[in-house]
């Protein structure tokens, strides 16, 4: 176990990632005019009525602020992590275990902060999306916003921040999701920041943080409601 974390966590995959100084600077300008216009979107798509038509072009419209943003900033890599046994591969099954796993940290959280009237009514006012919301639908949103995400936080900003760059975006996205006034859900900003970060840190790339991340939120929004739902 120490070993797998050790490879999907820490130890870095050589690669020469680096952008030359003007490419580095015109994506530090994407990347902060991104930050300021997708923390906006989130809160007002977050603010808007359970299931509504605005709700979903609210979700829609925040997943392609931050993909285009990504790609407008420059090249994106897909990243590798060491293997034992050969090269360094694709990270798929390891990055699904670690959401699958935080999800199930969470899941027992919830148990507790339930029990907490002030903490569960910060739960509550995330899973009456999930509540009144088309569920089918309501999947698609949630994994296209995940991917989305990563594309930008983990792949554009990352590569934006020269120094401390698993810190930097892990402030930057716990900032963002800020804006949804949320405390539950900025904590959970924070503490998925931090893991998918040192994902893309170990790997250098984002298919290790995008598969968790929406690994993560797809388990979220199925179990939720079943612990805080009346």
């Amino acid at each position: 176990m120490h070993l797998w974390l050790r490879r999907a966590l820490w130890d870095q995959v050589p690669r020469d990632h680096r952008d030359s100084p003007t490419a580095l600077r015109r994506r530090q300008w994407v990347t902060g005019t991104v930050v300021v216009l997708g923390g906006v979107v989130l809160g007002v798509s977050l603010r808007t009525e359970p299931g509504s038509p605005e709700f979903y072009l609210g979700s829609l419209g925040l997943s392609a602020v931050w993909a285009i943003g990504a790609f407008l900033s420059g090249p994106l890599h897909l990243g590798r992590i060491l293997h034992p046994e050969r090269d360094p591969v694709r990270p798929v099954v390891t990055p699904v275990v670690l959401g699958l796993a935080l999800a199930g940290m969470f899941a027992v959280g919830g148990l507790v902060v339930r029990e907490i009237p002030a903490l569960a009514g910060q739960v509550d006012s995330v899973v009456d999306y999930a509540d009144q919301g088309a569920l089918p639908l309501l999947v698609l949103i949630t994994a296209v916003t995940g991917a989305a995400e990563e594309l930008f936080f983990r792949g554009a900003a990352y590569a934006a921040v020269p120094r401390y760059p698993v810190l930097v975006t892990t402030a930057l996205y716990t900032l963002a999701t800020y804006a949804t006034g949320n405390v539950m859900l900025t904590f959970a900003a924070a503490l998925l920041g931090l893991l998918v970060g040192l994902q893309r840190r170990a790997s250098g790339g984002i298919l290790g943080p995008i598969l968790t991340h929406v690994s993560w939120s797809l388990s979220m929004l199925l179990v939720l409601p079943m612990l805080f739902s009346p």
